[in-house]
C-alpha cells in the first residue's frame, strides 16, 4: 500500500505501462483537429489557401513552411494518436509549438484570452501545455498500447 495515496503499489505498477495512452490520444486529437482546420477547413477552419495567406501576411511565414507546419499538425496528430513513429511525430509537433509560442503567443503573456477581449491574443499557456505533452512523448515514447510497441516488439523478437 502506498502510504500517501492509499492505493496498492502493485496496482499502480500494473497500470503504469498504459500511462501514455491518454496523453497520446489527447495530444493527437488536438493536433489532428487543428491541422484539419488549417488544411481542409474542417471544424470551422479556413482551409489551406487562407491559412497560407494568413501566415504570410500576419506572421511573415513563407507558404512552404506553412504547408510543412499544417501537414505536421494533421499527420503528426494522427501518428501520435496511433502511437506510430511517436517520437519523430512529437518532435515535429513540439517544433510547431515552439514557433507558435515565439512567433505569436509570447507577446500576449502567459494566460489565454478567456474573456475574448477584442485585440488581445492568447498567451502561451495552452501551447506550453501541448509542448510539455510532446516533450513527454519524445522522452517516454508511445507506451505499450501503440503501433510503435507492437512493431518494436515484433522486430526485436525476430532479431533474437
Amino acid at each position: 500500500m502506498c502510504g500517501r495515496c492509499g492505493i496498492d503499489k502493485k496496482t499502480l505498477e500494473r497500470f503504469a505501462p498504459f500511462a501514455f495512452l491518454p496523453l497520446r490520444l489527447a495530444i493527437g486529437a488536438i493536433f489532428f483537429a487543428h491541422g484539419a482546420q488549417k488544411l481542409f477547413g474542417w471544424f470551422g477552419g479556413s482551409g489551406l489557401t487562407q491559412t497560407i495567406a494568413n501566415f504570410r501576411e500576419y506572421l511573415g511565414i513563407p507558404a512552404f513552411w506553412t504547408v510543412i507546419a499544417v501537414l505536421t499538425e494533421f499527420l503528426g496528430g494522427i501518428l501520435v494518436a496511433l502511437g506510430a513513429a511517436t517520437r519523430p511525430a512529437a518532435l515535429g509537433l513540439a517544433m510547431v509549438m515552439l514557433v507558435a509560442i515565439f512567433k505569436v503567443h509570447l507577446l500576449n503573456g502567459f494566460f489565454m484570452n478567456w474573456f475574448g477581449i477584442p485585440g488581445q491574443g492568447h498567451g502561451i499557456e495552452y501551447n506550453l501545455a501541448l509542448l510539455a505533452g510532446c516533450v513527454t512523448l519524445i522522452l517516454g515514447g508511445a507506451g505499450c498500447l501503440s503501433l510503435d510497441h507492437r512493431f518494436c516488439e515484433h522486430s526485436h523478437s525476430e532479431r533474437n
